[in-house]
């Protein structure tokens, strides 16, 4: 062994000891020639290791056999034609594993081991699949390999947590195959794509569909928008319920559909002028919206299908069908943060508002109040948004604002346990004035105790209750479960979800993009199954 500069080099031979031909098995000892390999070992000390390993080429007495000679292996220091031992390959394997091609070709050059991004490529290509059972709960999700392009198939085993295979569409035909070439899943579980049901119906018939929890619920947060979007005209009920703080209905954190309380109001001509509401906005956004609403109901009414209206008017279908739901414009607008940009003084006007009354009114002594507080911006913003109110003493506190819609959402399926006080009285305030709300209400939350207890005997009732309610965008709602009955039932009775597969695929997320520009399919499959 001799160590130079920043390289330990390290001269071995192999042992004289007979060895057996690989062709026929006979042991032989007679030697042909001896060779020298050269192999890179993991580092000593922080410097690279190189061995010059002596081996020898030995004849075979079996005239039987085809070799006449072979070379002696030594399989617990490297494999055949190997340019590395062992042990440094399955290091440079977690390397590529964990980091990629190019993170993992820097961290090497510290590991005294450097090898190119190309060669760690190379080597998590030339692994095998990992040799895993079928599972007997299959989970199934589709992620994008170019969002809006091309998207893949995610396959996990949902009791072990691993991935089991990467498909590179999600077709109900690949996904029917897969499943049909892997015979013995018990229970399936997905979201509520039609792809996948169709696939898990004809690839395997005899499995329980489940349809994901999360999804479900999903969708009924959207049905029960559209609904509070209707009836938005009673949410300023909310304004009868006196606090002591009288803007947390306005909180711009927990609001992020409205823009932030500016302490504006639409009498004070010094101030910003507040979000308009839906009818009132004139912005361009507002506009086009109105224009596409009004031409895909005077389609409608022509007589004029979703597909044809989509060719005619150039929108995804997704687009025309939420323009189809929508009985008034209105319903489209309540989100009166579309198009805007939220400014980073924000959050922080209403504590400038209070310190001007309070007689500051120096920027300078202001700016460095509020960046204590967090302020992020520079102090030009705060000069120019405070220049206004130089010809005035004091800013007027404006009228308070209902909630958004949103918010209403939010407290509507929030638990009554865990839901704010004063948050429970301007909802309790909404649906006394509101009795569609009021119902909406009690059909969320008859359907969060039946999912939350598993009670999926009961969806049959709850539905045929909605039927009868006279609330469109929840009967909607059921007849998109009616659709998936079975397998909705599934998900509210057993205990099964796509939980594990969501996690799967934000993991996925993450590796494409340690992958930019190289994260081709058969390599992203390798890193996903591979990977501890």
């Amino acid at each position: 062994m001799s160590a130079g500069g920043r390289t330990v080099r390290i001269d071995a031979r192999t042992s004289e000891t007979p060895t057996a031909c690989p062709g026929c098995g006979t042991v032989s000892g007679r030697v042909h020639s001896r060779y020298d390999r050269r192999l890179s070992d993991t580092a000593a000390a922080g410097q690279e290791v190189l061995i010059r390993l002596t081996v020898r080429r030995l004849f075979c007495d079996n005239p039987e056999c085809t070799k006449t000679t072979f070379a002696e292996q030594s399989p617990e220091l490297a494999g055949r034609y190997a340019r590395r031992t062992t042990i440094l390959e399955r290091m440079l394997c977690a390397v590529a594993l964990a980091l990629g091609g190019r993170a993992g070709a820097r961290l090497t050059r510290h590991l005294a081991a450097s090898v190119s991004r190309m060669t760690l490529l190379r080597i998590v290509r030339g692994l095998s699949d990992p040799d895993r059972p079928t599972p007997r709960v299959l989970g199934i999700d589709d992620f994008a390999l170019r969002r809006g392009h091309h998207y893949g198939t995610l396959l996990v085993d949902v009791e072990s947590h691993r991935p089991v295979d990467v498909l590179t569409d999600r077709g109900a035909q690949t996904v029917a195959d897969w499943l049909r070439a892997h015979p013995g899943i018990q229970i399936i579980c997905r979201d509520r794509a039609s792809a996948y049901a169709e696939a898990a119906r004809d690839g395997a018939p005899d499995a329980v569909q489940v349809a994901d929890r999360w999804h479900v619920w999903h969708n009924l947060a959207e049905a029960i928008e559209r609904t509070i979007a209707q009836h938005q005209s009673h949410l300023s009920a909310a304004l009868t319920v006196e606090t002591d703080n009288n803007t947390k209905a306005d909180n711009p954190k927990t609001d992020e559909s409205v823009a932030a309380d500016d302490h504006s109001g639409p009498d004070d001509p010094l101030l910003p002028v507040a979000p308009p509401m839906p009818g009132d906005r004139t912005d361009r956004w507002a506009v086009r919206t109105r224009e596409r609403h009004a031409a895909v109901h005077a389609l409608i009414a022509e007589g004029v299908g979703i597909k044809a209206i989509c060719r005619q008017l150039n929108l995804a279908r997704g687009t025309v069908r939420r323009f189809a739901r929508a009985d008034t414009v209105e319903e489209l607008l309540t989100r009166n943060g579309t198009g805007r940009r939220r400014s980073l003084l924000e959050e922080f006007k209403p504590y400038l508002h209070d310190r001007w009354n309070a007689g500051c009114t120096n920027a300078a002594i202001l700016f460095t109040e509020i960046t204590a507080r967090g302020y992020r911006g520079g102090e030009t913003l705060v000069r120019s948004y405070l220049h206004q109110f130089r010809t005035t003493t004091r800013i007027p506190q404006p009228p308070r604002k209902p909630p958004s819609v949103r918010r209403v959402v939010s407290w509507i399926m929030t638990d009554p346990t865990d839901i704010d006080p004063v948050d429970q009285q301007r909802l309790d305030a909404i649906l006394a004035a509101s009795p569609p709300l009021n119902a909406l209400a009690g059909h969320v939350r008859s359907f969060a105790t039946m999912m939350c207890s598993l009670r999926g005997q009961d969806l049959e009732g709850w539905m045929t209750a909605v039927d009868t309610s006279g609330l469109p965008a929840l009967r909607s709602f059921v007849l998109g479960l009616r659709r998936d009955q079975d397998a909705v039932t599934a998900g509210l009775t057993l205990p099964w979800s796509s939980g594990v597969v969501e996690g799967h695929v934000n993991r996925l997320k993450m590796l494409k993009r340690q992958m930019f520009g190289r994260a081709k399919p058969d390599l992203l499959r390798k890193r996903v199954l591979l990977a501890e």
